[in-house]
């Protein structure tokens, strides 16, 4: 009898770590890149955060990513790839992959998507989104403190809400310090296309514009200020090294306190999109507060400059200062916030309109 029952108690132990080591296989996480991870831009800044998801979890966890996946019918083929490869949590890290993520996540009940920068939620898919028009008021009263032309350059990728809240921002900021100082908008429609974003900054320059802004991936803009004299702002990650001369400071996209939160979630079992009456739970959006969004030193401008732009870092960090608070006006002279009214998430994402301080119209 006692050897029987040492038999069982070894077939119950060995029971036990074939389940603890079923229970320990690494959670696979799976990404989607809009372009190769290079060392810049945009892509780089997710590639930075998939490794920091890495780093943290070790080997709880699996990465993996696919890149250059043009934002169309071919992302919905390459997502259901990850799905098929195994793939537990899958974020695709595009504005343009959007539908095609939200259609693989109807066919897959039991896998977790989130969607970076969208605004459609499922009951397995959430989103995740940077502020980054923090940083880019941040850069119109450097802007507006620096230029001596008083003409600004800004080149623009597509004419969506995130896009327009950019533009704005940074006519916010610029007005605040400088009522003189005008923005013009190049709309390149591309996210990323080095020789248009060369091209662009170029007519910038010689119709005036001395400060180039921009919501584009590559450093193009930059080394082209660079070559003229002009100065500039570095997007998504720290352009320094392509532009020493011109940039004034990047606004650095900082994935990896996201990725690692909702990754977190899905081990601890309690991960959520948060559906219900809430329209915006589900989406995570934070800013230079959270970390989420980083600005680079002040570099290239007068001390008092610096001091400045630190001070509007720090307030929009802090809460004390509300970019879109009123009064505000559109370009046309039409009153969208009066005095003391606030610009909710709502308002932010149906941003149609240019503010004071931008010149021409939004592009159909």
């Amino acid at each position: 009898m006692k050897n029987i029952f040492s038999k069982l108690m070894m077939a119950f132990a060995s029971f036990g770590l074939i389940a603890s080591a079923a229970q320990a296989e690494p959670l696979k996480v799976g990404f989607v890149y809009l372009t190769n991870p290079g060392d810049h831009g945009w892509t780089y800044a997710h590639e930075l955060g998939r490794q920091q998801l890495q780093d943290h979890f070790g080997d709880q966890i699996i990465t993996s990513y696919v890149e250059n996946v043009p934002e169309g019918p071919d992302a919905t083929r390459v997502i259901r790839e990850l799905v098929a490869e195994g793939n537990d949590v899958i974020f695709t890290t595009s504005f343009g992959y959007m539908e095609q993520t939200l259609k693989v996540s109807k066919e897959y009940p039991d896998v977790y998507f989130d969607h970076i920068t969208g605004y459609k939620r499922g009951p397995n898919m959430a989103t995740g989104n940077i502020r980054f028009y923090e940083g880019r008021y941040v850069q119109g009263v450097v802007a507006g403190l620096t230029t001596e032309t008083n003409q600004i350059g800004y080149l623009a990728a597509f004419p969506i809400p995130e896009v327009i809240q950019g533009i704005n921002a940074f006519a916010r900021g610029l007005r605040s310090v400088n009522k003189d100082a005008t923005i013009k908008v190049i709309w390149v429609n591309s996210w990323y296309d080095p020789v248009k974003e060369a091209d662009a900054a170029k007519v910038l320059i010689a119709e005036g514009a001395d400060i180039l802004a921009q919501h584009t991936d590559s450093p193009a803009m930059l080394q082209t200020a660079e070559k003229a004299g002009a100065k500039g702002f570095g997007q998504s990650s720290d352009m320094h090294k392509f532009a020493p001369n011109a940039q004034l400071f990047a606004s650095v996209n900082n994935w990896g306190p996201y990725y690692i939160s909702q990754v977190q979630k899905v081990i601890d079992g309690n991960w959520s999109t948060g559906e219900g009456p809430d329209h915006w739970a589900g989406n995570t959006w934070k800013g230079i507060g959270d970390d989420f969004l980083v600005l680079t030193d002040f570099k290239n401008m007068p001390a008092d400059v610096a001091a400045k732009a630190a001070a509007a870092r720090d307030g929009i960090g802090n809460g004390s200062l509300n970019i879109f608070e009123g009064p505000m006006m559109d370009n046309a002279g039409n009153v969208i916030l009066k005095d003391g009214e606030v610009l909710d998430d709502g308002g932010l994402w149906s941003m149609n309109y240019y503010v004071e301080g931008v010149e021409g119209n939004i592009p159909n």
